[in-house]
């Protein structure tokens, strides 16, 4: 399954949680009238009531002065198990709250921790290399050897992957020919071994790989092992590193026609005779948020794991990307981090930390504009682009956030220029059992909390 926007399918993420419903039903059991938003004027609550509500949401503040409420909406059977929270940016001051302190699965909303763990340990300029080496044992074997890129693109000169201007085998090809100077190619090692341990999550699915969202973790893959290179949503093999390995030989045409492919390592006598280098890193990460391009996101959660001393695999992302957002000052206290693309039902991060880790990225934080840059826009871009259409047009422009899908679970995350310009972070769980029809509750309540604004209620 995908969603579309503008010819660009953004990929699905898991997630499952349990959300909070008691304020709604208290309010219900106390006869509350519930105020419309973008307008109706909001009926006022008694005392008792306020009450009652609170004790639902016990980490929002008062709500006396404040009586524009979004409890419709938050209450819609189609957001499942329901998290939230809304918080004031410029006074902190938290504004709406349900089960927002609770760690649950975010789905591809994690790509917002990945993006500045990679940030803060690697900067916006790094870029990743693919060199291809020769045994000086047997001058007809050469080995390439992956770093981490999956932008690598064996599509022609003058064409574009969905990688745009990403570095090409051809480029590889032609070094590596000017430097064997006749000598033919009799073998072709390919090394992808730079991430260690599994190359895919026991609790991912599989459809997610033949459906065509996400490829085996390997340090050497081309165009993320898409069948079709063009496509952000094309089905991936198991066999991401031999790939790369028959796309090589390819576009070394004739010096490499006999040349056999095998799997392998580089021997420590090698020696280096041609490479390309990535874009940087603050490219990708503009593509990753924007289309939430989950081979990219794992990438960058294992170079990240590399550069801080671990073994850039599954088991290290969750003290590395912790590791990475330390200077953040934000309580990573029950954060559990399986993959950096949140394709994984066992991550566990509470809308809190997502929507403070939001602030940030709306303030420019260290080189946190970067991500600001490359979040989908409300009816703009990415992954937000078709969506608050119809009655919800009035925001649209206005939310400013990573989206999230799959089997179950939806989600939101990111900040929102309200109605009477009051600047609001905010994460959203849709969790359970949920459908696609999620996304539609979602963008109403966001769009309700932009037009409430520094008014909105917890009721």
């Amino acid at each position: 399954m995908s969603e579309s926007t503008n010819g660009f399918p953004y990929f699905k993420d898991v997630a499952k949680g349990a959300g909070i419903g008691l304020g709604v039903l208290a309010l219900i059991i106390g006869g509350f009238s519930v105020g419309g938003i973008g307008g109706a004027a909001p009926t006022e609550t008694s005392s008792a009531q306020q009450s009652a509500s609170a004790s639902a949401t016990p980490s929002a503040t008062p709500t006396d002065a404040r009586t524009c409420s979004v409890s419709a909406d938050a209450s819609d059977p189609r957001l499942g198990s329901f998290h939230a929270v809304v918080i004031d940016a410029a006074t902190d001051t938290v504004l709406f709250d349900r089960g927002a302190d609770k760690p649950a699965a975010t789905a591809s909303a994690l790509k917002l921790l990945t993006a500045g763990a990679a940030l803060n340990i690697l900067g916006p300029n790094y870029r990743v290399d693919t060199r291809v080496y020769q045994d000086p044992a047997q001058p007809g074997t050469i080995i390439l050897v992956g770093g981490g890129d999956p932008t690598l693109s064996r599509t022609a000169p003058g064409q574009q992957s969905v990688y745009r201007d990403a570095p090409k085998l051809s480029t590889l090809a032609v070094g590596v020919n000017a430097k064997m100077a006749g000598v033919p190619i009799t073998k072709i090692i390919v090394d992808g071994s730079l991430f260690s341990g599994p190359t895919w999550d026991a609790n991912w699915e599989r459809s997610e790989q033949t459906q065509g969202y996400m490829s085996e973790v390997t340090a050497l893959q081309v165009d993320g092992d898409r069948q079709n290179p063009a496509a952000n949503t094309s089905p991936r093999s198991t066999t991401p590193v031999l790939n790369a390995g028959k796309y090589f030989k390819k576009a070394l045409g004739a010096s490499a026609a006999t040349a056999t492919i095998v799997e392998g390592k580089a021997p420590g006598s090698a020696i280096e005779i041609a490479k390309v280098s990535s874009q940087p890193i603050s490219v990708w990460i503009k593509h990753m948020l924007q289309v939430s391009d989950n081979t990219e996101a794992e990438a960058l959660a294992r170079l990240v794991s590399l550069d801080l001393g671990y073994d850039g695999s599954f088991s290290s992302l969750n003290i590395a990307i912790k590791k990475g957002l330390a200077n953040t000052q934000l309580d990573s206290t029950g954060l559990v981090i399986k993959d950096g693309s949140g394709l994984s039902a066992q991550n566990a991060v509470p809308p809190t930390y997502l929507a403070k880790l939001s602030k940030l990225v709306m303030t420019g934080f260290a080189d946190f504009s970067v991500i600001r840059d490359g979040l989908p826009v409300s009816g703009e871009s990415g992954s937000l682009s078709a969506r608050f259409g119809g009655d919800l047009k009035d925001a649209v422009g206005q939310v400013h956030a990573k989206t999230g899908w799959i089997k179950n679970g939806y989600t939101l995350a990111g900040y929102i220029t309200a109605r009477d310009k009051t600047n609001l972070i905010f994460a959203i769980y849709a969790l359970g059992n949920v459908k696609d029809d999620a996304k539609d509750a979602i963008d109403k309540l966001a769009t309700g909390f932009f037009r409430c604004g520094s008014q909105l209620s917890n009721n």
